[in-house]
């Protein structure tokens, strides 16, 4: 039996893990929760599942979530008790917690030797090279969660990196992807409402924009960078509207493997809990015929420069994607808000990440603090671009 921590519980996705454990209760032992202010959902996990160790936000919702369960849980609270959950003796640590509040503990639990199964972006994108080099020295593994990276693992299974070619991450081109009807002048004044009417998803507000600019998917190229330890030169994004193909790999004797499926993230999320193995899934299977055509076309890098500007990050230093994703975020909530138009996210991104690289080209991350002042520091610059007070946007807002 498996025993297992999850970091942010009552979020989507470790309530998708908690769904696949309970799909497999001789396979895993839920031994450590942490979550921040959803006390009514997490005193029912903690009734389901029964930890050892669970972690909240505030004393006030310790209080609470005793109130619900008894005294005798052990209860910890605040960023010491998300490193307590991430440290806590467990054979695989699920990292769900949305934002930056979850750089530190998944570093905890990698310096402690857990295995980590990564859901979340911001670690790898905010501190991609601190991160591998900690799996390296530490000799553990981190098992992908996102469904493209998860497709790539899969695809790699089996297989050498030094064989690997390319790495091909899928997009669906979001709800801006017809030139026709969105050429760059319309694009650039884009309502809140169409940026956020994805065909394919219904996302959060923040990831909807991103996948509206390409943000995310250059997000995901700066991840796939350091989970696989493959140079930006070799990673490749194409459209596919239909989202069947979650991502591919090409190896040097032009053989390519893909991870094709339904989109569903209990797949990527069973793949990470059960490695090397695989669960049975209570979903819907893909039924080809039914599907009938896949389409793929390259992404338009003119109207969509976000997708460049991630390339241009992991070429320029290692803070620079975390210097690029806190302008962005910046920006992203400054559109939301109605502040700035969406053409005014790339400008803002591009103006920001050129100010870092003119003085920091080159630079290297040596800890947590590093990332988090090029967080710092990206925050403010692209706000004193956008004219937008300090409060219009603050890290904890991304965590």
């Amino acid at each position: 039996m498996k025993r297992l921590s999850v970091l942010g519980s009552t979020g989507s996705i470790g309530e998708q893990t908690l769904d696949v454990v309970s799909l497999h209760p001789d396979a895993f032992d839920v031994v450590a929760l942490a979550a921040g202010k959803s006390i009514v959902r997490l005193a029912e996990q903690v009734k389901r599942f029964r930890p050892e160790l669970v972690s909240v936000g505030s004393e006030d919702g310790a209080r609470q979530l005793r109130e619900r369960v008894g005294p005798e849980l052990d209860i910890r609270v605040g960023a010491p008790g998300l490193e307590a959950v991430a440290t806590h003796p467990a054979d695989l640590v699920m990292a769900a917690l949305v934002g930056a509040v979850g750089l530190a503990p998944t570093l905890a639990a990698i310096r402690a030797g857990r295995d980590v199964a990564l859901a979340n972006k911001e670690v790898m994108v905010m501190a991609g090279a601190l991160v591998r080099r900690e799996v390296s020295a530490r000799g553990t593994s981190l098992l992908p969660v996102d469904s493209e990276h998860s497709a790539i693992f899969q695809a790699l299974s089996g297989q050498r990196v030094e064989d690997v070619s390319r790495l091909i991450l899928t997009c669906s081109g979001g709800p801006f992807r017809d030139a026709e009807a969105w050429p760059a002048e319309r694009l650039a004044r884009a309502r809140r409402e169409e940026a956020l009417d994805h065909p394919n998803w219904k996302m959060g507000d923040k990831i909807t924009i991103d996948s509206a600019s390409l943000m995310n998917k250059g997000l995901e190229v700066i991840e796939a960078r350091w989970l696989f330890d493959v140079p930006p030169e070799r990673i490749d994004v194409v459209v596919h509207p239909q989202s069947i193909v979650h991502s591919l790999v090409e190896y040097r004797d032009t053989s390519v493997m893909a991870q094709v499926g339904l989109p569903d993230m209990r797949v990527p999320i069973a793949v990470a809990l059960a490695h090397p193995d695989r669960l049975s899934l209570e979903i819907p299977r893909l039924d080809l015929a039914a599907v009938s055509r896949l389409d793929f076309e390259e992404p338009d890098r003119e109207r969509f420069p976000n997708l460049g500007f991630a390339y241009q990050a992991l070429e320029g230093s290692e803070a620079a994607p975390a210097v690029l994703n806190a302008a962005n975020e910046v920006a992203v909530a400054g559109f939301l808000a109605g502040k700035i138009p969406f053409g005014a996210i790339a400008r803002t991104n591009g103006a920001v990440l050129e100010e870092h690289l003119g003085t920091c080209r080159g630079s290297r991350v040596e800890g947590l603090e590093d990332v988090l002042e090029a967080d710092r520091w990206g925050r403010a610059r692209a706000r004193a671009a956008l004219g937008l007070g300090d409060q219009s946007v603050t890290a904890g807002e991304s965590a």
